[in-house]
């Protein structure tokens, strides 16, 4: 299977702008490039299994782009970073147009990030379908001990 050159990418910030632009697109090459190439990467799309490797993750994205681009734009990204790896949730919102018009939908997604040898990349993309009420978050208020 071809894949993509890949360019290192200095963040988890830049795969996952790449990410997004790809799934706009319907780019399967884009997309894939923003992968690691590792066995175990995963990926689970709403309401689907989990798919395991870089074979599995391109023939779903392929599948999805049969009918064009994805307008999924992250609304509210919160990031954990860690030694060598990142963590973003995403509140995701989909754009379609239906007989109705525009619609929007919301996905709440798990995004994870390593460093690897050939810089930044995805890992893992974990989506579930969401609803209006995920697009208001609840926020604990932080605690200080003095």
């Amino acid at each position: 299977m071809a894949r993509t050159s890949k360019v290192p990418l200095a963040s988890a910030d830049d795969i996952e702008q790449q990410f997004y632009e790809a799934l706009q697109r319907g780019d399967i090459e884009r997309m894939m490039a923003v992968w690691s190439d590792d066995d175990d990467i995963a990926c689970v799309h709403p309401g689907g299994p989990r798919l395991v490797g870089p074979g599995a993750v391109r023939a779903s994205f392929d599948a999805i782009f049969t009918h064009g681009g994805v307008h999924a734009t992250p609304e509210r990204v919160r990031r954990l970073e860690l030694q060598g790896g990142a963590v973003h949730h995403v509140l995701e919102r989909v754009e379609a147009m239906t007989s109705e018009g525009a619609q929007s939908a919301w996905v709440l997604a798990t995004n994870v990030y390593a460093q690897t040898a050939e810089g930044w990349r995805m890992v893992l993309h974990h989506a579930s379908p969401g609803s209006p009420h995920e697009a208001q978050e609840i926020v604990e208020a932080g605690s200080t001990l003095h």
